[in-house]
């Protein structure tokens, strides 16, 4: 029986993604800042996947969390996130074991929703980019060539006060935020996400948000959907924890 090639072209991601690490030891590091990986896109862009991945301030625990989106509806798909954590003293568990772990177990959805487009980067808020104001996020869609222009974009974050689930009074004084992200196409001003009063149980308890990047499927795909990724901070044990979510982007 010939094996099924989108399982076969994950695993072949799966092994360059860890080949990298395979000779590290994962660091015992103070604090919490998730790094992000972009895994793609589906070809219709109605799927999107990425993975936050980190060590866990307090217990030392590595951790990884991917995220399956649809963009359609806006909603995780269902039997996702995927999380990965480890048990807190398994020395044997570091950063390249659970990052695998979490990986072989989204294969499945990766594949049954051929989730193998590139995302390509519109643009990155980098964690060293000395920006005039870290609300805001200027883009347009990749050039294709020299002197070719392209529709320009404007994305910029608001917050207002907000209800956790959690206590988040002992978060360093620190009040729980939502947050709305709006896009000016250099007409008129649109709404792409405005959060509740209430705020999902997974975010915590946050307090900043910033748009971090701006993906579209690349590689010849269609690109009349996208997506943000905001990263946001919230309190952590010993300070503060950064980690990311993603907000459909249509065009």
């Amino acid at each position: 029986m010939k094996p099924n090639a989108a399982l076969v072209v994950l695993a072949r991601r799966v092994a360059s993604v860890f080949g990298l690490f395979g000779l590290m030891a994962s660091p015992a590091l103070a604090g919490d800042r998730a790094l992000i990986d972009f895994i793609g896109f589906s070809p219709d862009a109605k799927y999107f996947a990425f993975e936050e991945f980190g060590i866990q301030d307090g217990s030392g625990s590595a951790y990884s969390n991917i995220f399956v989106i649809d963009l359609e509806n806006d909603s995780w798909l269902d039997g996702t996130p995927i999380r990965a954590q480890a048990e807190e003293g398994d020395d044997s568990e570091n950063l390249l074991a659970i990052r695998s772990k979490a990986n072989s177990e989204a294969l499945k959805f990766i594949a049954d929703n051929k989730i193998f487009v590139p995302a390509e980067i519109a643009a990155l808020n980098a964690d060293g980019e000395i920006e005039e104001d870290p609300a805001r996020l200027a883009f347009m869609f990749p050039i294709p060539g020299p002197g070719m222009e392209t529709a320009s974009y404007q994305l910029e974050i608001s917050t207002f006060a907000a209800t956790s689930s959690e206590d988040c009074a002992g978060y360093f004084g620190n009040p729980p935020l939502g947050f709305e992200l709006t896009v000016f196409d250099g007409k008129e001003t649109r709404s792409l996400h405005r959060d509740g009063d209430t705020l999902p149980g997974s975010r915590s308890c946050p307090y900043t948000y910033r748009p971090y990047a701006v993906l579209v499927p690349g590689i010849g795909a269609s690109q009349h959907a996208g997506v943000v990724i905001v990263s946001y901070t919230r309190g952590g044990f010993e300070g503060p924890d950064r980690r990311f979510l993603a907000v459909p982007l249509a065009f």
